[in-house]
């Protein structure tokens, strides 16, 4: 009994060494794992977050009387404005722009008219005195016309030299009667014309006044149709809410969306925009909607990119259009887009976690001939979870998914498909820079106009 006890108690030690090495190889067996090189179709595809909006929205717009340039009021701000998602019958108010700037240009247009109202009396005050003025000068030149007509008359009895002196006094007195005739005639045209000025000017103030009161009471915003109302978005200038700015040349307050055509509108980072095209399948899936995902189709593409706020990224903007109906689609909802760029037949490709990389060197852990090697490749187009493999691996070998034990004292092997990288790289700069050069010579080859010329050796030429 006690040798039994003995043996036992031996055994204990044995039994957890035994288990210890179990637990150890089963670790080991699941970090080691390894996965073969697949051979077929490979589907290049690109991804992107969305948004969703409606292809045809009825906008909801500033009033047309604030687009008159004539009232000096270019933006107003939004004051009050219904809650993003009410739905909304024909008629039913919307928002309200801000009142108190208008008010602001109402008073001081009637202080305006009053001004100009007093300037116009004023004037025609002027006006009459003026007028008054040059009449009573055209009769006093009559009267002295008449005067020095009698007083020649009486002259012909008296010598020649008296006779020759009242005559040259009734010749001046009567250019001087024609001269004040003249004149008033001008002064009545000069006083009409500084009335007239006068008048419009009241009467545009006057006219502006009005269309104010018009503005006015039409800053309160009604619904053109029945829908639900969102908030418009202007790119990456946010959203239009109660605080926003509206103008002649951002005048759209919210939107009232068809609900029945969807796009999804999305951007796209310029290092894949040259594979998206026009017609390209996609599949678009609902971040609130997991388990849905509805069929689309590239539509547009913006030919211009433009930066990601807070970021030098460039993006071009791209829109899906959504093929499904499904009621439960809102604007504004997240979208996750796989565009399908490109079927690849008759590929080899592996996971992406098989892959490693050391600066500009990539490389993976192939099974060989039960051990691992580290086998520099050259690679391909990638999507969400493989990569295509252009060199350094055939249909036959595996690769481990993780780095196995001892990895960092293994040597590279296939160095030269490192060195044809290089040199294909190399070669592909030199021909660029060759490129650039040949752009260099044509463009300074082309022949300036004469006068370009000349003037460019003028400025030369006074610089010296």
């Amino acid at each position: 009994m006690k040798n039994k006890k003995i043996i036992l108690i031996a055994l204990v030690p044995v039994f957890l060494i035994i288990i210890y090495l179990i637990f150890q190889s089963s670790d080991k067996v699941e970090t080691e794992i390894t996965v073969p090189v697949t051979r077929g179709a490979f589907d290049v595809q690109i991804y992107s977050s969305g948004e969703l909006e409606s292809e045809n929205s009825q906008n909801i717009t500033i009033p047309e009387k604030l687009k008159d340039r004539s009232l000096r009021i270019y933006e107003l701000t939004i004051t009050d404005l219904v809650e993003e998602g009410t739905y909304v019958d024909s008629g039913d108010y919307v928002g309200s722009l801000d009142h108190q700037a208008v008010e602001e240009s109402v008073k001081k247009a009637q202080d305006d008219l009053e001004k100009a109202l007093t300037e116009l009396q004023d004037a025609k005050i002027d006006s009459n005195l003026n007028l008054s003025n040059q009449r009573d000068a055209i009769i006093n030149a009559q009267l002295d016309l008449e005067e020095k007509k009698i007083v020649m008359d009486e002259s012909i009895y008296e010598s020649p030299s008296v006779i020759k002196k009242a005559q040259m006094d009734y010749d001046k007195a009567d250019r001087k009667y024609e001269q004040e005739k003249n004149a008033y005639k001008l002064k009545r045209e000069q006083e009409e014309n500084k009335v007239t000025r006068k008048f419009i000017n009241y009467r545009q103030i006057n006219d502006r006044l009005k269309e104010l009161n018009v503005l006015y009471n039409s800053l309160r915003v009604y619904a053109p149709k029945a829908g639900l109302i969102t908030y418009y978005k202007r790119g990456f200038g946010g959203v239009v809410k109660v605080g926003s700015r509206v103008a002649i040349w951002q005048p759209i307050i919210a939107t009232i969306p068809d609900m029945t055509n969807m796009i999804s509108r999305t951007f796209i980072n310029e290092i894949d925009i040259s594979r998206v095209k026009v017609g390209l399948p996609v599949k678009v899936g609902i971040d609130a909607f997991p388990e849905k995902e509805l069929a689309g189709e590239v539509i547009s593409m913006a030919n211009v990119g433009q930066n990601m706020p807070n970021s030098d990224a460039k993006v071009f903007e791209v829109k899906v259009k959504i093929f499904d109906e499904d009621s439960d689609l809102r604007p504004a909802m997240t979208t996750s887009n796989v565009i399908q760029a490109m079927t690849l037949q008759d590929t080899l490709s592996i996971p992406l976690e098989s892959v490693f990389s050391n600066d500009s060197l990539q490389y993976v852990y192939k099974v060989h001939r039960g051990n691992p090697v580290k086998q520099i490749v050259a690679l391909g187009d990638a999507n969400e979870n493989f990569v295509l493999v252009k060199d350094g691996l055939t249909d036959e070998d595996e690769v481990y998914l993780a780095a196995p034990e001892g990895s960092s004292e293994l040597a590279y092997e296939g160095i030269k498909i490192y060195e044809q990288q290089l040199k294909e790289a190399e070669e592909q700069e030199q021909a660029q820079a060759k490129a650039r050069e040949e752009a260099s010579k044509k463009s300074n080859g082309q022949k300036l106009p004469t006068g370009m010329a000349q003037g460019m050796m003028k400025a030369q030429t006074s610089a010296n």
